[in-house]
């Protein structure tokens, strides 16, 4: 990612004080174009599919693993279905507080998961990632 372009991000959480967190966090880097936060993964694949023409930007996604109706992973495997002309806008990342081995090996078997970060998002992994993309 270019230095000094500003980025569009997805934050999905089922907590709402770490959307919120997440949030602040984004905006504060002087880096964010826009930020949508979405508590069920289900209601942002739905945003992803409905509006492929209307919001075009290459995005970033912070997914955390554990939520109910639809978990990060599970939000994943259906991103993954997607068709590429939705896929290829999106670079997402997990975010969680999950120590379990089982939950960082498995991120590796998903082409369309960047990295795993680890909650709290805090302005320096965050600062990272925006180096990194």
């Amino acid at each position: 990612m270019l230095q000094n372009k500003k980025q569009h991000f997805i934050v999905i959480d089922d907590s709402k004080l770490d959307c919120f967190i997440a949030e602040k966090i984004i905006k504060n880097t002087g880096k964010c174009e826009s930020v949508i936060s979405f508590q069920q993964a289900t209601e942002a694949l739905a945003f992803l599919i409905t509006n492929e023409i209307k919001y075009p930007y290459p995005t970033i996604i912070l997914v955390d693993i554990q939520m109910p109706v639809m978990n990060g992973f599970q939000f994943v495997e259906a991103f993954e279905k997607l068709p590429l002309s939705i896929t290829s806008k999106y670079s997402i990342y997990i975010i969680s507080s999950s120590i379990n081995d089982d939950d960082l090996n498995r991120v590796h078997n998903y082409h369309s998961i960047k990295q795993f970060l680890n909650k709290p998002l805090t302005s320096n992994n965050l600062s990272l990632l925006l180096t990194k993309d």
